[in-house]
């Protein structure tokens, strides 16, 4: 997903501000260090070359994209690839040694840790954001507000195949109009956590669906069909608020609506998650560029997160974040 040029600057001046107060506030000896590395420029900034790749999810993509395009305003000379294969695909470039980071909408995998065992690939998991994983219909559709978990389940299991096809069929109060769905590909993390949420078990979801690793497809094919819904990241609901609007989920205690308050204080049920970028610790020990952007993706995460529409970490979330960046290497 691009950003717009204004609310790159925006987001830029943003993340300069934040860091300009963390290094006079001198709160941190890593992040000031980081700061003056990668995005205070200056000879260390300067000097700074080479590739970082990364790949995964298209949900953690934007925000390491967005953290990519500020990192390079002050080195040019860093070429950082942002490739979003979800975050099943991640993992396998990453555990072949291929990606120094991969990012992730789900935690790695005991088979995907397995692999990276294998082919001598160790890591340093980060948690970096929230997410509320949202539940989107088009800005023309005038009966969705709210779902609940069952009606959810009764839209998306595998039993629904072929099946449940019309609108009534989920709610005999919804309109008897063709239902067409939208979410994401096998790859994704957020297929995983979609379908062990709502239909009880990883992996288990109907096929007859438009399936994507890239959310932009979803946000496409919604926005443009008044019958259509999908599920997606919900920084793509905030990036595209003129086409999509969220429904409600009710998980047992009400219609709540997707927010980073309510992702943040556990209301939002069944569908906050955490969202990881993991690190490759022998490119972080090995690649002064790595390192540098690492480091300064964390010292300025906060940042970063709230102006690029993402959900913030709370402070115990960021000190952990910092811990586990100290630990690297």
């Amino acid at each position: 997903m691009k950003r717009s040029s204004s609310r790159l600057a925006a987001l830029a001046g943003t993340v300069a501000l934040a860091t300009a107060l963390t290094a006079c506030g001198g709160q941190n000896e890593a992040a000031s260090t980081a700061t003056s590395a990668g995005a205070a420029g200056g000879a260390s900034g300067a000097a700074l070359s080479g590739e970082i790749i990364s790949d995964g999810s298209s949900t953690v993509g934007p925000l390491t994209e967005a953290a990519a395009e500020l990192f390079r305003k002050d080195n040019p000379g860093v070429n950082i690839t942002v490739q979003t294969s979800g975050t099943g695909g991640g993992f396998k470039k990453f555990c072949q040694g291929q990606t120094d980071l991969s990012n992730a909408s789900r935690p790695i995998k005991d088979e995907e840790k397995a692999a990276c065992a294998a082919a001598g690939v160790t890591f340093t998991e980060l948690l970096v954001a929230t997410d509320a994983l949202t539940v989107v219909a088009s800005k023309g559709n005038t009966f969705l507000t709210c779902l609940t978990t069952a009606e959810l389940k009764k839209l998306w299991e595998p039993a629904a195949e072929g099946k449940v096809t019309t609108w009534d069929q989920v709610n005999p109060a919804f309109p008897k109009e063709k239902i067409t769905l939208y979410g994401a590909g096998t790859d994704s993390g957020t297929f995983d956590y979609f379908t062990a949420e709502i239909t009880g078990e990883e992996g288990a979801s109907r096929t007859d669906y438009n399936a994507s690793e890239d959310d932009n497809v979803t946000v496409q094919g919604v926005s443009g069909d008044a019958n259509a819904l999908g599920y997606l990241g919900y920084t793509y609901l905030e990036e595209n608020q003129s086409a999509l609007k969220a429904v409600q989920v009710d998980g047992g205690k009400g219609c709540v609506t997707p927010s980073a308050e309510t992702a943040q204080n556990g209301t939002y049920t069944p569908l906050s998650r955490p969202l990881f970028v993991y690190v490759n610790n022998a490119a972080f020990a090995s690649k002064p560029q790595v390192k540098a952007f690492v480091s300064w993706y964390v010292a300025t995460d906060e940042a970063i997160t709230t102006a690029a529409q993402f959900i913030p970490l709370n402070a115990e979330q960021r000190q952990k974040l910092q811990s586990a960046a100290d630990s690297i290497g």
